[in-house]
C-alpha cells in the first residue's frame, strides 16, 4: 500500500485520541474547572454535535479545493483546536475549542476516504479505507489509555498538548507523502452542486443504514463497563484489559471487512450487519459467564468495525462523481449521529426499568433494521434501473 495511506492513518489516530480520551479525564476536568461531572460529560456531546455540524458546513464550501490542501487545512484546524483545549481558562472556552476541533473530524475522514480510494487500484479501495481507519482503532487501544494516564499523572491539559504534537506530525507527513492534486473547476463541485448529491435517494438510504448500524453498536458499547461489573461480576480494574480485547477485535474486523468488501462489497456489508446483530443477541447470554463474556466482547469489536469500510465504500459508490467527498463526510457524521442515538437508547432502556441485561437484545434489533433499509435501497435501485430503458425509448425513437 502507498505510504500516503499511512499519512492519513496518522491523522486518523490523532482525531481518534481527541474524540475518546476525554472520557477518561472527566473527573480531572471537572475538578480543575469547577463543574459537575455531568457538565464535563457534555464535552463529549459537544464534540459529537460538532462532528455532525461540521460535515455540511465545511463540505458545502470546500468542494473546489484541492483535496490535499483541504486535508492540510483540516489538520491545522484540528491542531489549533487541541492547543486551544490545552490552554482553555474555563469550561465554556474548552467546550468551544472541542466543537472547533470536531469540525475537522467528519470532513477529514470523508475527504480522506476519497483520497485513499484514489491511491490504489479498484480492487483495493475498501482495504485502503480500512487502513486509514486503523488509526482510529489504534487510538482506542493505545492512544486513549496512554492519554488518560498522561492526563491523570501530569494534568489533563498535558494530554491535549500531546495531541497537538500529534497534529503537527500529521500535518508534516500529509504534506510530504500525500500526492498533490488539482482544484476542481467543475461547476458541479461548487457548494450547490456538491449538496445536490444529498438529494439522491440511494445516498440518503445509505446514510440511514450507517446511522442505524452504529445506533446498535453504541447502545451496547456505552454501557459495557457496568454490564461487565454488575452482571458478569468482573472487578472494575479488570474492565480495562477486557476493553483491550474489544480494541483488538476492532483492528481485526476493520482489516477483514475491508478485504472482504474489495472482493464482494454488498454481501460483505449485509453479512457484517447480520453478524453484528447475531453477536449482540449472543451477548444477552454470554454476559452471564466471564469466559464467554470476554470472547463476546472481542467478537463485538470485530463485527462492529467490519461494517465501517463496507458502509463507507457503499455510500461512495452511490455518490459517484461530483459531491462524493461531501457524501463521504456526511457518512462519517452518520456514524457519530448513530453513536449519540445509541448512547441515548441504552439509557432509555435502563430508565424504563428493563435493566442493563436488556441492552444487548435491544441493541441487536437495530442492525437488522439497518439491514432492511439496505435491502430496500437495493430493491428500489434495481426497480429504477429496469424503468430507465423504457423511459429512454421515446427519446431514442426521435
Amino acid at each position: 500500500m502507498p505510504l500516503a495511506l499511512y499519512a492519513l492513518t496518522a491523522g486518523a489516530f490523532g482525531i481518534g485520541v481527541t474524540e475518546f480520551v476525554i472520557m477518561g479525564l472527566l473527573l480531572d476536568v471537572s475538578a480543575d474547572l469547577g463543574v459537575s461531572i455531568s457538565a464535563a460529560g457534555m464535552l463529549i456531546s459537544g464534540y459529537a454535535l460538532g462532528v455532525v455540524a461540521g460535515a455540511p458546513l465545511l463540505g458545502a464550501f470546500t468542494g473546489r479545493m484541492s483535496r490535499k490542501t483541504l486535508l492540510l487545512a483540516l489538520m491545522v484546524v484540528f491542531t489549533v483546536g487541541n492547543l486551544a483545549c490545552a490552554l482553555a481558562p474555563d469550561y465554556w472556552t474548552l467546550m468551544a475549542a472541542r466543537v472547533l476541533t470536531a469540525f475537522a473530524h467528519a470532513s477529514f475522514f470523508g475527504v480522506g476516504s476519497v483520497v485513499a480510494t484514489g491511491l490504489v487500484p479498484a480492487n483495493k479501495k475498501a482495504s485502503a479505507i480500512a487502513i486509514m481507519f486503523t488509526g482510529l482503532t489504534v487510538a482506542n487501544i493505545l492512544g486513549v489509555p496512554f492519554g488518560t494516564w498522561l492526563g491523570q499523572a501530569y494534568g489533563w491539559r498535558s494530554t491535549f498538548f500531546a495531541v497537538t504534537l500529534v497534529g503537527i506530525v500529521a500535518i508534516a507527513v500529509i504534506a510530504l507523502l500525500v500526492p498533490r492534486d488539482q482544484p476542481s473547476n467543475d461547476a458541479q463541485e461548487s457548494s450547490g452542486g456538491a449538496l445536490a448529491v444529498l438529494g439522491r435517494r440511494a445516498v440518503l438510504l445509505g446514510l440511514l443504514t450507517t446511522v442505524l448500524s452504529w445506533v446498535g453498536v453504541f447502545a451496547g458499547f456505552t454501557y459495557i463497563a457496568p454490564i461487565l461489573t454488575q452482571i458478569t461480576g468482573f472487578s472494575e480494574p479488570a474492565v480495562s484489559p477486557i476493553l483491550m480485547v474489544f480494541g483488538g477485535g476492532l483492528i481485526v474486523g476493520n482489516i477483514l471487512g475491508g478485504r472482504l468488501a474489495d472482493k464482494r462489497l454488498v454481501p460483505t456489508m449485509l453479512g457484517s450487519l447480520l453478524a453484528l446483530s447475531a453477536v449482540l443477541f449472543a451477548m444477552t447470554f454470554a454476559i452471564h459467564s466471564k469466559m464467554l463474556a470476554v470472547a463476546a466482547i472481542g467478537l463485538f469489536g470485530a463485527t462492529a468495525f467490519a461494517t465501517v469500510a463496507p458502509l463507507q465504500m457503499w455510500v461512495l459508490q452511490k455518490a459517484e462523481g461530483a459531491g462524493q467527498g461531501l457524501a463521504s463526510s456526511f457518512n462519517i457524521a452518520a456514524f457519530n449521529l448513530g453513536n449519540a442515538i445509541g448512547a441515548w437508547l441504552g439509557g432509555f432502556v435502563i430508565d424504563r426499568g428493563a435493566g442493563l441485561g436488556a441492552i444487548p437484545p435491544v441493541a441487536a434489533i437495530v442492525p437488522l433494521v439497518a439491514l432492511a433499509v439496505a435491502l430496500l435501497a437495493m430493491r428500489l435501485e434495481k426497480h429504477s434501473s429496469k424503468l430507465t430503458p423504457v423511459a429512454a425509448c421515446p427519446a431514442a425513437a426521435e
